[in-house]
């Protein structure tokens, strides 16, 4: 699918609730500095430097593309770079026990992915690979430490995700979150629009997206067999719509009630 054209010197209008515009790219492509340094700007190590700070980043990172479906790394590779999504869409995954890959997140640009050994994961707990055409930024663990050195604000915030982190790996041992199927499918929904989603209208926000339902499950630490379910229930009674590759969300007010544990 061809690049779609995007005014990279101003944000996007106020009216969508996308903080980075999706472009699609095509191979072979070549991510140009205007398009690396309006995503460093926004990535939230970075947000916040100055030209000159990002530019010095920017000198640090190498670009790399991939065709979709490409890996860029498999769990349990060692860890030694962080990326940021220049163009395209990175998924996240993971292998349950029954050996199924289920996708565990939605890149889009902006977001910052990847490990590395000095913050604390010395290996890879995820994949990462290509949604669609892709590029990313790396950045690997020399010159990452360079940037914590000349940029202050970067070090402590790194320091802050970090505690984030561990605050939430302590959280998830000893069980489930108490939030019900729907609720926990309702808020993956949410988010994907969010990220994702484009507004028709009436017809609701379209997620041009090949989200199986064991991947949606993934998402909403469910089974597949819970979430077919609910999306079931939830189109026939108006709220969704989906097809082979993709899902639309009719009625978001519903759906925010039903994350919000409203039914």
């Amino acid at each position: 699918m061809a690049a779609q054209d995007v005014d990279l010197g101003r944000p996007p209008s106020a009216g969508t609730r996308r903080t980075i515009p999706l472009r699609e790219i095509t191979l072979p492509h070549q991510c140009p500095r205007p398009v690396r340094l309006y995503v460093l700007a926004r990535a939230p190590y970075f947000l916040g430097l100055g030209e000159k700070a990002l530019d010095r980043i920017d000198k640090l990172m190498q670009t790399r593309t991939f065709a979709p479906a490409g890996r860029i790394y498999s769990a349990g590779d060692r860890a030694h770079s962080l990326y940021v999504v220049a163009e395209g869409r990175v998924k996240l995954s993971q292998v349950t026990a029954d050996g199924t890959e289920t996708v565990t997140d939605i890149l889009v640009p902006g977001e910052m992915f990847g490990a590395m050994g000095s913050l604390g994961e010395p290996h890879h707990l995820h994949s990462a690979s290509a949604l669609v055409g892709t590029c990313t930024l790396r950045i690997d663990q020399s010159d990452f430490q360079a940037v914590l050195v000349d940029q202050p604000t970067v070090a402590l915030r790194v320091l802050d995700d970090v505690a984030a982190r561990l605050a939430q790996a302590r959280s998830d041992i000893g069980g489930q979150t108490t939030d019900t199927v729907p609720q926990r499918v309702a808020t993956a929904l949410l988010r994907l629009a969010d990220k994702l989603g484009e507004d028709r209208g009436r017809q609701g926000v379209l997620l041009e997206v090949p989200l199986s339902r064991a991947d949606l499950a993934g998402l909403a630490r469910s089974t597949p067999e819970s979430v077919s379910r609910v999306m079931s229930r939830w189109k026939k009674a108006g709220l969704i719509d989906s097809g082979r590759r993709w899902t639309a969300l009719l009625d978001r007010g519903r759906l925010e009630e039903e994350a919000a544990g409203a039914h």
